[in-house]
């Protein structure tokens, strides 16, 4: 633990805790790893189906690059069973044995400190590197783990990299920022994929290791969806279904327009023009109701121009 920073021991440490305190666990006494029956894993994989079939192109994405390795790749629900496996065929038998397989339990519960167990406890990214697990029986193990936040801000899942070779160290954080991103494309893959039909704004997040900002939008400019970044950097419910508003009250500002204020506002215009000032033309263009358009119109002040402009 000599290298990590005093804030990564501290929280390690607060795992260990946990995993003794709160879950009553011996380190020298790991019995095996808990594995669910075929039906209860299939009864799980069906309640997020399909969340998983959106994650399954990046899960062979970041198998291949981190298969030359020899590292196996694991997504899980949000209570740390084993959903989803990519692994080489050669390795597979080596990481059953370590219970790193669907149906497997890795929860913090079932496994006191662990890379998918304390992501999902702490809702953060985390490395566990060989003797930082709680049992002794993982501590040939690295785990690299990044959590998936869900379209109603909740936390829906892990994403794992795990390793059993003994010279992955100085891989470790290389390894850890891809799992980081690919965690961050299935979770803006899900997003989308959970408002079909709405406009899905993006804005750049406050750092470079966060999560892009998503908001859904329908027909009516309404803001209805936002991801956990969105959630955090507007001040809208943590979690949950999120209140319908007015998609300006989250981008328009008093003193000037934003940038995507004057994207819509030209699109409008151009919309416009091409029906020859036909308000009722532009708006079937725009898939939008006649009242809607005027309700744009009127907020991004295009005036109406009765020598132009025709209600139709």
């Amino acid at each position: 633990m000599a290298s990590q920073s005093p804030g990564a021991v501290t929280r390690l440490a607060a795992s260990w805790r946990r995993s003794m305190m709160k879950h009553g666990l011996d380190p020298a006494g790991a019995p095996s790893v808990r594995q669910l029956s075929a039906r209860e894993l299939a009864q799980r994989r069906e309640l997020l189906d399909g969340f998983i079939n959106v994650a399954r192109p990046q899960l062979d994405h970041l198998f291949q690059l981190v298969c030359p390795t020899g590292c196996s790749v694991l997504l899980t629900d949000s209570a740390g069973i084993v959903l989803e496996q990519r692994v080489a065929q050669a390795d597979e038998g080596v990481f059953r044995g370590w219970g790193l397989c669907s149906g497997a339990d890795w929860s913090e519960a079932a496994e006191g400190t662990n890379g998918i167990g304390t992501c999902l406890a702490e809702g953060r990214q985390v490395t566990i590197h060989r003797d930082e697990h709680f049992y002794a029986r993982n501590t040939a193990l690295s785990c690299m783990d990044a959590p998936i936040w869900g379209p109603d801000g909740r936390l829906i899942a892990a994403l794992d990299v795990s390793s059993a070779r003994t010279d992955t160290e100085r891989w470790n954080g290389l390894i850890a920022a891809q799992v980081a991103h690919s965690a961050r494309q299935i979770e803006a893959a899900f997003f989308r994929a959970s408002f079909p039909g709405a406009r899905i704004i993006t804005a750049d997040p406050p750092g470079a290791d966060e999560a892009l900002l998503l908001i859904a939008v329908d027909k009516d400019d309404l803001a209805i969806g936002a991801n956990r970044a969105a959630r955090r950097v507007f001040g809208l419910e943590k979690e949950g279904k999120l209140r319908p508003r007015p998609a300006s009250d989250l981008f328009g500002r008093e003193d000037e327009a934003t940038g995507f204020e004057k994207a819509e506002r030209a699109a409008l215009i151009r919309a416009l023009a091409r029906a020859e000032g036909n308000v009722s033309a532009a708006a079937r263009a725009l898939g939008v109701g006649r009242a809607t358009l005027y309700r744009r119109m009127s907020r991004l002040g295009i005036s109406e121009n009765p020598g132009r402009l025709s209600r139709g």
